[in-house]
This record gives structure tokens, C-alpha cells and sequence, in this order.
């Protein structure tokens, strides 16, 4: 058995890609659980970082890039809002390896179960060390 594949959406790759490279940063990571919480405006979001509002405009433009967050202008602000599609795509390929890797470590599991055991190992640099007797 092999490994899901990683491309098994023509379009998937890059927009995991570029989910996973938001997320891979601890201020968008935190600006997206801000967001989970409702809208908010944008000038808003960098208030509690130690980093400038240009810095922070450059954040929410990596996260609308993945897809992750959508900007809406309402007068004289710029609404931010979690789009929740691409965090979902993001989870689901995490989970497609998570299943694959849980199916291997039952199957290993019920191996070990089921073969004989007379409790050393034949294996080398897999046997017990001998304790000193004093």
C-alpha cells in the first residue's frame, strides 16, 4: 500500500501550498483564530502585535492569497472575514495521511499481537543489558 497521494487535485496543490506557508506563521496563524470569532475590520487585527500596520497588511495578503481570509470594503474600512474553505481542504489532506498512518500502526499492532513472543529478541542491539550484581 502506498501513501495518499499529495496531488490528487489538479488544483489542490498550490492552494495547499500556499495554505500550509500561511499557516506555517505564528501572527497569521493568531490573526485567523481573531477572525474565528467574527469579522473584523482590518486595522483592527493588528492591534496587540509588536509589528506595524504595513507588516500586518502584508500577513492578511499572504491570507487571502491561500483563500483563507476575504476582504470586504464597507465606507471607509476593509472587513475581514475567515473563509473556512481552505483551512477545511488543508484538514482534509492532513487527515487522509493521518487514516493512512493509523491503518499501518493497527496492522503492526496486530502483528505484534498475534506473533510468538518468548520474551528476548533475536534481533541484534535489540537485547536486554545485563545488570551487575553487587
Amino acid at each position: 500500500m502506498t501513501p495518499p497521494a499529495s496531488h490528487s487535485d489538479p488544483s489542490g496543490p498550490d492552494q495547499l501550498s500556499a495554505a500550509f506557508q500561511a499557516l506555517a506563521d505564528p501572527t497569521r496563524r493568531a490573526i485567523l483564530e481573531r477572525l474565528a470569532d467574527g469579522p473584523a475590520p482590518a486595522g483592527e487585527l493588528g492591534d496587540g502585535f509588536d509589528i506595524s500596520g504595513p507588516a500586518i497588511s502584508r500577513h492578511l495578503k499572504v491570507l487571502e492569497d491561500a483563500g483563507m481570509i476575504r476582504r470586504e470594503k464597507k465606507a471607509q474600512q476593509r472587513i475581514c472575514h475567515l473563509d473556512p474553505a481552505a483551512l477545511k481542504r488543508a484538514s482534509d489532506w492532513v487527515d487522509r495521511y493521518r487514516r493512512f498512518w493509523d491503518e499501518k500502526l493497527d496492522a503492526l499492532e496486530a502483528f505484534l499481537k498475534t506473533s510468538p513472543s518468548n520474551g528476548t529478541s533475536s534481533r541484534p542491539g535489540r537485547t536486554r543489558p545485563k545488570t551487575s550484581k553487587k
